[in-house]
């Protein structure tokens, strides 16, 4: 570990010397300083960590030396250091595990209702709310996407964008089935019902993350026939996006223009591509190793959301919340900073450290 920090220092200086050579060049100016931003906590945690070497070699001599007043010091010293030493070294072995290129990204959620009809639906509903209410907390900004709604305040599907730095690296835990079980207000037995939504959360991609060439997409275009203002209804603005090698198909109605869709249509497009991309290198590097907490199939169950005994329960991590109305208010970094912790845990056991 030790090696590598020093490789990683070295880096950081030149750097840094680089920078002041870069002149007028701000695209080679723009690179460096985001490198540079990348390891900086790294350097610093370091060069912290060295320091509290020394200062524990320094009073490991003390004690070594014939001095009663000195002595008392350097244990107190010593008592201090150490569980400090510790603590650096656990937090440095976090800052050098592999990062998932895609957290610092925007993101694309896609909520579909599951089993239960209109209780679903409604329920998808409630989780945009969630979701929104979340953005909100952390300064992020929601755009919808495309939205299927049912008439009663529900939907079969809603597409949203959250455009924020660091987004997917929180939203990527939502990804999978979350069930609710409450009385619907229709059910006039008081009989409880189970319902599920599906989420799905990808990280938004550049051109240069995927390139899709002309040839492989079909656009159609069509009239929108949602909600979307006097303009939408009237003008062929909505489009659908046929990618033939993989056979997704994206639609996207909710933007004024043709070219507005077709470009937040491609968004999707390259997420769903990158995605699937990713899938595929996570199971080939990891066929081996199975998760206790993972990411979760998007078929799989991530959590429960129980109304009766107001509880909200995690199947990942075996973890609940009693405070069903703020969880549903976008208090959900109870769940995301524990299942953020249980994999970071994991990964470093599996590294051996």
């Amino acid at each position: 570990m030790l090696e590598k920090l020093l490789g990683i220092e070295q880096r950081y200086i030149e750097i840094n010397q680089l920078l002041e050579q870069t002149g007028e060049d701000y695209q080679r100016a723009t690179e460096l300083a985001k490198e540079r931003a990348e390891i900086e906590p790294i350097v610093q945690k370091t060069r912290e960590y060295r320091q509290a070497i020394q200062q524990r070699e320094e009073a490991e001599m003390l004690l070594q030396e014939d001095d009663d007043e000195m002595r008392p010091l350097a244990l107190s010293d010593l008592e201090t250091l150490v569980p400090k030493i510790e603590t650096l070294e656990k937090e440095l072995k976090s800052l050098l595990l592999p990062k998932d290129p895609r957290d610092e990204k925007s993101v694309i959620v896609e909520i579909r209702a599951g089993t239960g009809g209109d209780e679903a639906a409604l329920f998808a509903a409630e989780l945009l709310r969630m979701y929104t209410r979340y953005a909100e907390r952390k300064n992020w900004s929601v755009e919808i996407v495309s939205q299927n709604e049912t008439g009663i305040g529900g939907f079969k599907e809603i597409i949203f964008m959250v455009k924020g730095r660091g987004a997917y690296s929180r939203f990527k835990w939502e990804s999978g089935v979350h069930r609710v079980q409450r009385v619907p207000a229709t059910e006039s037995s008081g009989r409880i019902h189970t319902s599920t939504v599906t989420v799905v959360v990808l990280a938004e991609v550049e051109d240069v993350d995927i390139q899709i060439p002309d040839s492989d997409i079909k656009i159609d275009v069509f009239k929108s026939d949602g909600a979307g203002g006097q303009n939408v209804q009237k003008n062929s603005t909505a489009i659908r996006i046929t990618h033939f090698p993989s056979g997704l198909v994206v639609a996207c109605q909710d933007e004024r223009s043709q070219l507005q869709n077709k470009l937040r249509g491609m968004s999707i497009l390259r997420a769903r591509l990158y995605d699937i991309k990713e899938q595929k290198r996570i199971t080939d590097l990891e066929a081996d190793r199975h998760s206790q907490v993972g990411m979760g199939e998007r078929s799989e169950k991530i959590r429960t959301y129980n109304f009766p005994q107001s509880r909200i329960t995690d199947h990942r991590i075996n973890t609940s919340s009693f405070n069903i109305a703020g969880v549903l208010d976008g208090e959900i970094d109870f769940f995301i900073d524990e299942l953020s912790m249980r994999d970071e845990s994991e990964k470093l056991a599996a590294t051996g450290n």
